[in-house]
Parts: C-alpha cells; structure tokens; sequence
C-alpha cells in the first residue's frame, strides 16, 4: 500500500467513526484526490450514491450517478472497482489516480452514512453484477 492510500485510509476511518468530515479532512483528502475529490463531493452533496444490499446474504454494491450526465449510473465497489471509462482508463490502464470519483463518492458517502439504501434479493443482485 503506498503512503497516500495509507493516509487516505487513515481519515476514511476517522470520518466512519465520527459520521462526519472536518475541514482538515477535506483537505487531505482534496490534496490526495484532487478534482476526483471535488466531483465525488458534488455527487454526494446530490444525494447521487445508492447502497444496494441483498438479502439474505447482506452483500452490497454502490451505484453512483454520473457527474456528467446524471442518467448515468455506475455500479462500484468502493475500494477497488468502478464501471466507469475513467477507472480503467486513468487508474488501472495509465495509473494516474488511486481511484475514479465514483469509488471517492461510494467511500465519503459510505463513511457519512449518507447514501440511499435499496434492498434487493440475493438473486437480483447477482443478475445487475452479471452485467458489469
């Protein structure tokens, strides 16, 4: 793990404890991120991140809203995984960035509590990942 992912991590779990993000937090985080983390804090300011659960199992995924054209929607993985064109363009094809704003989006809102819960059944959420 490389020292920005371990200083990132670091505040992730200091904002998932305190459900909230001081101002020295968003600094960190935009030095780290940069425009990555401004667009990520627009989606969620925009209510645009949804947690999908299943049930029984309890396994989720995120689907994030695009920035560009809101009726895009990404289904991500927080830590390691995005279906938007940036994730395998910029951070695994030319590794640019540690991650896309769709992941940063999942990760802020994750940690603040402030996504839309939707449930589904185990079996639903296997089709929408067979389509990734």
């Amino acid at each position: 793990m490389s020292l920005s992912s371990s200083v990132a991590e670091t505040i992730w779990k200091e904002i998932e404890s305190t459900h909230t993000v001081n101002d020295d937090q968003l600094w960190t985080l935009h030095f780290l991120f940069g425009k990555n983390f401004e667009g990520a804090t627009r989606i969620v300011d925009q209510r645009g991140v949804n947690k999908i659960s299943a049930l029984p199992s309890g396994r989720f995924i995120f689907q994030v809203m695009g920035e560009s054209r809101r009726k895009d929607q990404y289904l991500c993985f927080a830590e390691n995984f995005c279906a938007c064109y940036s994730f395998f363009y910029d951070v695994v094809n030319r590794g640019e960035q540690l991650c896309c704003k769709h992941q940063l989006a999942a990760r802020l809102a994750a940690s603040l509590g402030s996504y839309v819960e939707v449930k589904v059944s185990d079996e639903e959420l296997a089709l929408l990942l067979s389509k990734i």
